[in-house]
């Protein structure tokens, strides 16, 4: 996956997996990105169960936080909000654009601005289907969004 991920289990089996318990029973889970000299610590699949707590994804990432700290990682990173910079509302019911970025703000990121440069003409929507279709794992993925 990329971006926010999908959930395919032979991909997950090749990180290391976070994992939030409550009564025994797993309620969440995000697989890490690490890089080879513990210069930066990410999460890719984020995902929870719907009767999980209220607040369980800033508990999973202040303990990553934390943990990356312990274990002598420079930086944990947030990851993108793509496309939060658009104020284009007809889109905002396809997706959400400042939702994600939002939530992210309260753990005081330094943000970067990412930008996709390509030829005009028609290879730009071209593109745009080919990074959709990357993020949600597949042209079936895009569709059932």
């Amino acid at each position: 996956g990329f971006s926010l991920g999908f959930f395919a289990e032979k991909y997950i089996n090749q990180f290391q997996v976070a994992v939030v318990r409550r009564g025994g029973r797993i309620v969440s889970f995000s697989n890490l990105w690490t890089t080879g000299h513990k210069e930066e610590l990410s999460v890719d699949l984020m995902r929870h169960r719907s009767d999980a707590p209220n607040g369980v994804m800033d508990y999973m990432f202040l303990h990553l936080i934390l943990w990356g700290q312990q274990q002598g990682y420079g930086t944990f990173n947030l990851g993108m909000a793509p496309l939060s910079g658009l104020e284009n509302r007809s889109l905002g019911t396809v997706y959400n654009f400042q939702g994600l970025r939002q939530y992210k703000e309260k753990f005081d990121p330094l943000w970067e601005p990412m930008y996709l440069a390509s030829p005009g003409g028609l290879a730009l929507p071209r593109i745009l289907t080919n990074l959709a279709t990357l993020i949600s794992g597949g042209l079936r993925g895009v569709v059932a969004k």
